[in-house]
C-alpha cells in the first residue's frame, strides 16, 4: 500500500501502427519521437509548464540501435522539453511500460517527486524483437544448464495443453478481442486517450487510429491458420539435441506432448506504438489546481518458474490484491494482456473472474501489443472506460519474459 497518493492525471498514447518495415504507417517514424510527440500533447493537455517535469521514465524492451542510447532523455530532448528535465529507461520485458508507471507512482507517492511522466515505447518495425542479441538469458552457458528457458511460444501452448485449453478455446478468445476491438473502434471508445501521430517533418498526420486490427475476422478464418510454433517446438536446442518440445516437456513430463495450438490469429500483434502517463503527488495537484482522473491503489510484482514462463500474472495480481485489501470480485474491469489467448484464458479460470470484466474493448491479439509500451496503453485504456461507465477500479496486469507478472490497480476519481 502506498503511503502517500499518487494521482493520475492524464494518459495519452499514439495508435497502434503495423510493425512492418515499410508498410506499416509508423514504420518511417523513429520512436525517439513517437514518445516526444505524446509528452509535448500530455504536457498541453495539463496545461503546466514542462520545467516542472521531474523525471520521464520509459520501458523499451529492444534496447539497441534507434531504441538504445537512453531513449528516455533523447525523447525529451527531441520533444523541445525543458533541459532540465530528466530521462531514464528501464527493461522489465513486456511489463516495461506498467513498471516505468509502477515507479513513476513510487516516486511522486514518497514525496520524492512531484511529476513524472511515464510510459514506454516500441518500434518493432525498426528495432525488431531480438535486436539486443541477448537472447532469452543473456547468453549465459552457466545459467542455461540451470533453467533452459524455451521461446514464449512454447511455453503458451506447453499452458494449454496442461489447462486444457483446446484449439478452439484459444480461437474463439482471439474472435472475442477481434470483435470487440472492433466495436470500440466503430463507437470510438478510443479516441480520449489517441493522439494522432505526425510526420515529424512535414507535420503530415500519418496515423489516427490503431491499423492492426482485421475487422469481420471470422472463426473459421481463425481455425484455417497453422501453429505458429510446432515447427519450433521441434527444433534442436538442448545439449544432447533435444528440442524446445523436449526440453520444455522435461520440466513439465504430465504433459505428455505439447498440442501447439497458437497461431499469428490468437496471438499477440506486432505493431509500433507508444503512450505516456502522468503521475502527480498530492501536494502537485493541490499547488496547480490539477483535476485528477484517477490515483493507483496498489502495485505489485511476482515471479513464477521460467519454462512455463506466463502464468505470474495471477499471482502478481493476488498480490495487489492483498496490498488494496480487495479481492478479485471488487474489480470492476480487468486488462489482461492478450500475449497469448492462454494467457487471460489462465488468468481468468485462476482468479474466477468473470469473462465480462476483461478485456471489454479487446486485447493485443487485434490491437497489437508495442512490448514496451503495452503497459501503460492498458492503463490509459482501462482508466478511459472506467469512465465511460461510470465505474470505480481496474486491475491492469501482464505476463513476462523469464516467469515474471506485474499487476497495478487504479480507482477513478
Amino acid at each position: 500500500m502506498l503511503t502517500g497518493q499518487a494521482w493520475i492525471v492524464d494518459a495519452v498514447r499514439t495508435p497502434r501502427g503495423r510493425g512492418k518495415a515499410g508498410k506499416g504507417a509508423l514504420s518511417g517514424v523513429h520512436p525517439q519521437e513517437l514518445v516526444a510527440q505524446l509528452l509535448r500533447a500530455i504536457v498541453d493537455r495539463m496545461g503546466v509548464s514542462a520545467g516542472d517535469v521531474d523525471d520521464v521514465v520509459l520501458g523499451v524492451v529492444s534496447q539497441a540501435g534507434e531504441q538504445g542510447a537512453n531513449l528516455a532523455r533523447n525523447a525529451v530532448l527531441a520533444a523541445g522539453l525543458a533541459e532540465s528535465v530528466t530521462g531514464v529507461t528501464l527493461n522489465r520485458f513486456c511489463g516495461s511500460g506498467l513498471q516505468a508507471v509502477n515507479f513513476a507512482a513510487m516516486g511522486v507517492a514518497s514525496g520524492a517527486q512531484r511529476l513524472v511522466l511515464a510510459g514506454g515505447v516500441e518500434s518493432m518495425s525498426r528495432v525488431p524483437m531480438g535486436s539486443d542479441g541477448g537472447g532469452l538469458d543473456g547468453n549465459n552457458a552457466l545459467l542455461r544448464r540451470k533453467h533452459f528457458q524455451v521461446p514464449q511460444g512454447i511455453s503458451a501452448d506447453l499452458i494449454a495443453t496442461l489447462e486444457g485449453f483446446s484449439r478452439e478455446d484459444v480461437d474463439r478468445f482471439a474472435l472475442r478481442s477481434q470483435q470487440r476491438a472492433e466495436a470500440a473502434q466503430k463507437e470510438g471508445r478510443f479516441q480520449r486517450s489517441l493522439v494522432p501521430v505526425r510526420d515529424p517533418e512535414s507535420g503530415k498526420v500519418l496515423l489516427e487510429v490503431d491499423e492492426h486490427p482485421r475487422h469481420g475476422t471470422t472463426l473459421e478464418a481463425l481455425a484455417a491458420l497453422q501453429p505458429a510454433f510446432e515447427a519450433l517446438g521441434a527444433t534442436p536446442a538442448g545439449p544432447n539435441g533435444e528440442s524446445l518440445d523436449q526440453l520444455a516437456l522435461a520440466r513439465y513430463p504430465q504433459a505428455g506432448a505439447i498440442r501447439h495450438v497458437h497461431t499469428a490469429g490468437n496471438s499477440s500483434g506486432i505493431v509500433d506504438g507508444a503512450a505516456v502517463v502522468a503521475l502527480a503527488s498530492d501536494a502537485y495537484v493541490r499547488e496547480r489546481g490539477l483535476r485528477p482522473r484517477a490515483r493507483i491503489r496498489a502495485m505489485a510484482t511476482a515471479g513464477a518458474e521460467p519454462v512455463i514462463m506466463l502464468t505470474a500474472p495471477a499471482p502478481a495480481s493476488r498480490k495487489a490484491l492483498a496490498m488494496a485489501g480487495m479481492t478479485a470480485r471488487d474489480i470492476d474491469l480487468w486488462e489482461i494482456n492478450e500475449a497469448f489467448a492462454v494467457v487471460p484464458l489462465q488468468t481468468m479460470r485462476a482468479l474466477e473472474i468473470d469473462p465480462d470484466r476483461v478485456n471489454v474493448n479487446g486485447g493485443a491479439i487485434a490491437l497489437g501489443h508495442p512490448l514496451g509500451a503495452t503497459g501503460a496503453i492498458l492503463l490509459g485504456t482501462a482508466l478511459d472506460e472506467l469512465e465511460r461507465r461510470g465505474l470505480g477500479t481496474a486491475l491492469v496486469t501482464l505476463c513476462i519474459g523469464g516467469g515474471m507478472g506485474i499487476a497495478t490497480i487504479i480507482e477513478r476519481v
